[in-house]
């Protein structure tokens, strides 16, 4: 058997290649949407990629079931359980499969066991695999657990009500959960656990960092395997769960209805600075992927400030609309990577995009840049204490509820937009952001200048750097308690 584990560490999201070396056939678990490395080890190690499945409707990305399906002609094994509303509609002139409890499909002599697992979703399913031609069919070596199971922690019940708003399926999911989890237990201790996600995922609480690991060691060690009543295990399960992001809504939409094929998208025109200004004067989405302080010291009235790195895909998806065509401004070296990152998530609005000079052909042209202050956490101290500022606390609820400054009015970073009627009517009052490390607040000063307020200032270090040069400290009794 070849076994092939693929890693997105921006979206945290694993896919495996599973192939049959005796018969040269592939499939592909829980493929991203850019099939090319999927496509590229098949020629190298000599595969036909022949399937795909999907473990379930994923919320966190966008799948590439169909790319291959149509590209590949790969036939698509789906899942078949839980509510027909969340089966994939897209299967029209494909092969495909819908698959259940108890099926079993094979790729060459590899079988695939189906075992319907839901909790993080009603159709999820986990599969086993049993190498036939390694003469140990009758055993399983493994189980490709999607958001099942993780490493030291289980998927989260909760998408489907807070990011699509299903009312009461928070705890229906906790239930199943639990019933999968006990299932779950009774599985042989050698078997191999590959899940969909690793450390930094928003499906679940507290993923481990490891790539895999085995059912006994889960047993021994993951928090969900405890003996726990169903009252105790529903109730750990469901608090402190992450806030999931804006659109994770729109990519289950995407993954049930069918993404278009990259094939089909246009090709993303190179813009010059007239068309950043035109795209700036009718209010457009204006992305400038620059580091924090590069766009602090100089930058286009009217953008916003999602710096290129490991975080980007999590903020775009949280701040950009999917309603609205999208620029960027970005080196020319990472055009190409940042559009695909975007459409990982479903955005495929990108109208045009134009290199980091033309800020500087602003300036040639002696049109002022705009810039915001960062001052030390004592200054803005001082500011706090003579009541001139208004001062938002753009972390996590987790994070609030461990502790935060007297006088902060909590506005998570990725609901912010949203509540720009809780800011000073003033727009020029002067505005103070703070997150942990300096980093979600720059981010949040480039949103707020947007909007209008032009008097912003970001605190260089945030709360860590409060709290360990010994400034006070307010204790929350509660997640929200001043989240008003």
């Amino acid at each position: 058997m070849f076994l092939k584990y693929f890693y997105d560490e921006k979206l945290a999201q694993a896919s495996y290649m599973v192939g049959c070396q005796a018969t040269g056939e592939a499939l592909v678990i829980d493929p991203s949407r850019d099939v090319t490395m999927y496509e590229e080890t098949a020629l190298k190690e000599g595969f036909r990629i022949v399937a795909a499945t999907e473990t379930h409707i994923h919320a966190d990305f966008v799948s590439g079931a169909r790319e291959l399906a149509v590209g590949a002609g790969a036939k698509l094994y789906l899942s078949g359980e839980g509510d027909a509303i969340w089966r994939q509609q897209y299967t029209e002139g494909i092969s495909f499969q819908w698959v259940h409890d108890g099926d079993a499909f094979k790729i060459g002599n590899l079988t695939f066991d189906v075992m319907h697992t839901p909790g993080h979703t009603p159709e999820s399913l986990s599969f086993l695999v049993h190498d036939g031609g390694g003469g140990i069919h009758r055993e399983a070596m493994g189980i490709f657990s999607g958001d099942f199971v993780f490493v030291g922690d289980i998927g989260r019940p909760d998408l489907l009500e807070k990011a699509v708003g299903v009312s009461g399926s928070s705890e229906q999911g906790a239930k199943q959960m639990y019933e999968s989890i006990q299932r779950f237990k009774k599985l042989p201790d050698h078997l191999q656990v590959w899940p969909g996600h690793g450390a930094g995922s928003a499906c679940g609480k507290a993923l481990g960092a490891i790539p895999s690991s085995t059912v006994g060691y889960e047993k021994l060690f993951n928090w969900a395997m405890a003996d726990l009543s169903e009252s105790e295990f529903i109730q750990k399960l469901l608090e402190g769960q992450p806030e999931p992001p804006l659109y994770f809504a729109q990519m289950k939409k995407l993954n049930v209805e069918g993404p278009a094929l990259i094939s089909d998208l246009p090709p993303i025109p190179l813009i010059d600075s007239a068309a950043v200004k035109t795209a700036i004067v009718e209010g457009r989405q204006i992305v400038d992927t620059r580091s924090a302080a590069a766009f602090r010291a100089g930058h286009l009235p009217g953008t916003i400030n999602i710096p290129y790195n490991k975080s980007f895909i999590t903020w775009a998806g949280w701040l950009l609309s999917y309603e609205q065509p999208i620029y960027l401004l970005a080196e020319s070296s990472q055009q190409s990577s940042i559009v695909r990152d975007l459409r990982s998530i479903g955005f495929d609005n990108v109208a045009g995009r134009a290199p980091l000079d033309v800020v500087n052909v602003s300036t040639m042209d002696g049109e002022a840049l705009e810039t915001y202050q960062e001052i030390t956490p004592q200054e803005a101290q001082s500011l706090l204490k003579q009541g001139e500022v208004a001062w938002i606390d753009v972390r996590n609820d987790a994070e609030w509820a461990e502790g935060y400054i007297e006088g902060a009015k909590h506005l998570m970073l990725g609901r912010i937009k949203g509540r720009l009627s809780e800011l000073p009517k003033d727009k020029d009052h002067p505005i103070v952001v703070q997150c942990q490390s300096g980093v979600r607040s720059s981010i949040a000063a480039s949103v707020l200048q947007r909007e209008g307020y032009k008097n912003v200032i970001n605190m260089a270090g945030g709360f860590g750097r409060w709290a360990n040069e010994g400034l006070p400290v307010t204790q929350s009794e509660r997640v929200g308690v001043h989240n008003a």
